[in-house]
């Protein structure tokens, strides 16, 4: 059976003067991605006018809620016990959010009951093209 996952939420963008703008995002989780965990943002609320989706490892999420987490494109880290910042780093410059962490608590704990955590599979498709990729038979 197919599941997605869909929580509707809020996040505060921090300029650069500090200043914080309300920002609509919506959590998403799918269990035909059973890695990943997707932050959807409508049209309005980017620089673009263009719906844009963030797409990220449900790992990171979760490590993130408790401490600094990530190197590339998307960090996480807490910022006191009721706030965690989620930064978008891309080309054009950084993106930073603050979320409540609750939200992303319940989010996170909504997720594995779909799919508890070291129990997703990748499928054989991406499981053969990972074998090709790195040089093993298929």
């Amino acid at each position: 059976m197919h599941v997605t996952l869909e929580q509707p939420t809020g996040a505060r963008l921090i300029t650069a003067t500090d200043q914080e703008i309300a920002i609509p995002a919506t959590l998403r989780y799918t269990c035909a991605d059973p890695l990943a965990v997707h932050i959807d943002f409508p049209a309005h609320a980017t620089l673009d006018g263009e719906a844009t989706t963030w797409t990220f490892a449900r790992v990171l999420l979760g490590e993130g809620l408790r401490a600094p987490a990530g190197l590339g494109t998307v960090r996480v880290r807490p910022c006191g016990t009721s706030h965690t910042y989620v930064e978008f780093h891309s080309p054009v410059g950084v993106a930073m959010l603050r979320f409540t962490t609750a939200d992303l608590y319940r989010f996170l704990a909504r997720t594995y009951t779909v799919i508890a955590p070291g129990e997703e599979t990748v499928g054989p498709e991406l499981d053969q093209g990972l074998t090709a990729l790195f040089g093993g038979r298929v």
